[in-house]
Parts: C-alpha cells; structure tokens; sequence
C-alpha cells in the first residue's frame, strides 16, 4: 500500500475537524493541481496519509485513511479535478514540524522538503517509516 501526505491550513479545515467528522469523514476537495490531482486518482481505499497543517503549525499532526476513491469534485466548474474521501486515523503522539524534517538527513529527498507546497503529495514507505519515530 502507498502512503500519502494531504495539507490544509487549519483556519480552513483543522486536523480537530477532521476528527469531529467521525467514520464518515469528509471530501478532499479544491485541488487544482495536475500532480496533486494524479496522486488522488492513485489513492486506493485503505491507504493511509499524513495530515499537515500548513502556513500555521506546519507540522504532521495525524493520520488519516482513504475510505473513497477518486470521483469528480462538483466544485469544479471545468470538470477536470476531483477528489477523495478521508477520515481520521489517530493523531501522532508528538506533531513532526516541517523544520525538524528538513534537519532529518534521511528525508532529504521527501516531496515535503523538496515541493513543500504541493498540497497532495506520495510519501515513500521509509520516509512514512522515519516521520513515525520522528513522532514518539
């Protein structure tokens, strides 16, 4: 199974609603970029993302599962973008900021370090591996 990282700034959609949301989870939605939008359309039910507070906290502070496949987003009024659906795992113990990640050697060549705006992006299983010991 793939691992992924999903971003959103907290004022927007906080890892706290996330959780508020239940089994039921919520839609990922607004993408509107080609790479973001390809690792969308790879997502498999099941598999797992890191959820990222971005521009405020910027840190991974939990876990998320995919629990829908890609189908179109209705707020797009091109058509071309979609969506997945998403519900919460489990918080990490301790958030691993973008700062300690950048001082990490081993994920030097993470998507995160190298296009940290990118808001849906792959995470390598050894890196998925390093950020969860980073977070104990």
């Amino acid at each position: 199974m793939a691992h992924w990282l999903i971003k959103s700034e907290p004022s927007t959609w906080s890892w706290a609603q996330q959780v508020a949301a239940g089994d039921k989870g919520t839609h990922w939605n607004g993408v509107r970029n080609h790479s973001a939008k390809l690792s969308l359309m790879a997502m498999q039910v099941g598999e797992e993302a890191f959820f990222y507070h971005s521009n405020e906290g910027k840190a991974i502070v939990g876990i998320v599962k995919v629990i829908s496949p890609y189908y179109p987003d209705p707020s797009d009024p091109t058509h071309r973008f979609g969506m997945v659906d998403f519900a919460a795992v489990r918080p990490l113990a301790n958030p691993v900021t973008l700062e300690a990640i950048k001082l990490e050697p081993r994920l030097s060549q993470m998507v995160l370090v190298n296009n940290s705006r990118l808001s849906v992006q792959p995470v390598r299983d050894e890196e998925w591996a390093i950020v969860l010991e980073m977070s104990r």
